[in-house]
């Protein structure tokens, strides 16, 4: 027979113990996360506590602080007589492909854009580096909000050349991808784009565009996007509501 645990120990043991919970917990959550975003719950209801435990091979009360995981997130919640279903669809943002927010979302609904702020400014130093632009050059800003079905989903903040985003002043920006307008601008394809993704909190004013709780996690979207030839013509910071966006794409190792 064990021996008891030493009277010292037997804290430890149950932090432990706790903590253990606590992981498997969220591994389960990390896996009906993604069965809930890849629409694999019918009507969008989850299957009852105790299924979803011979499902996983999970104690109820993983399951229970699994689902405690997920109304925490908005992802869903327990409504009476129904049982726990899904209250927030995310959309499916390619990390693989050069698009517009409209391109991208186009299977998902209507994209539009409240724009904010439209003209010249000079650049920022670290704008211009990136530009490739004499220092103080001016440059077209743009910022909008874009919504999608009529819910804010990013705000998007450009600078470009003047000599190429001079030509989008007067043009359609309330309902057509800058990326478009820059491609009939120049008269060819654009090229590549490096991008760089994290998760910031939101400030006063973006949660208040976003209509987020202030502080709330946003992912951030770096994006300076080139013309085939490398010269850099866009550069953004795009703030996304983590709560309604997914990032994917396909990476393929080279050795």
């Amino acid at each position: 027979m064990p021996a008891e645990p030493a009277p010292a120990a037997r804290p430890v043991a149950a932090a432990r113990r706790r903590r253990l919970r606590a992981d498997r917990a969220r591994q389960l959550a990390d896996l009906l996360r993604h069965q809930i975003l890849a629409g694999g719950f019918p009507g969008g209801v989850l299957p009852l506590e105790d299924a979803l435990a011979a499902d996983y091979r999970a104690s109820r009360n993983t399951v229970r602080q699994a689902l405690d995981l997920l109304r925490g997130e908005q992802l869903v919640d327990r409504q009476p007589g129904v049982g726990t279903v899904v209250v927030c669809e995310k959309y499916p943002h390619g990390l693989d492909r050069l698009q517009g927010l409209a391109e991208t979302l186009h299977e998902h609904g209507t994209v539009t854009n409240e724009v904010r702020t439209v003209g010249p400014v000079g650049a920022p130093g670290p704008v211009a580096h990136r530009l490739g632009l004499p220092e103080h050059a001016d440059v077209l800003c743009v910022e909008r909000l874009r919504r999608l079905n009529g819910l804010p989903l990013s705000l998007d903040l450009s600078y470009l050349p003047m000599d190429i985003g001079g030509e989008l002043l007067g043009c359609d920006l309330e309902n057509t991808d800058v990326f478009r307008l820059l491609e009939q601008s120049t008269g060819g394809p654009l090229g590549h784009a490096e991008i760089t993704l994290e998760a910031v909190n939101a400030d006063a004013h973006s949660a208040a565009v976003l209509q987020a709780p202030r502080g709330a996690a946003v992912l951030m979207l770096e994006r300076l996007t080139r013309l085939p030839d490398g010269r850099p013509v866009d550069l953004e910071f795009i703030r996304f509501r983590g709560d309604r966006i997914t990032m994917s794409g396909v990476l393929r190792r080279s050795l």
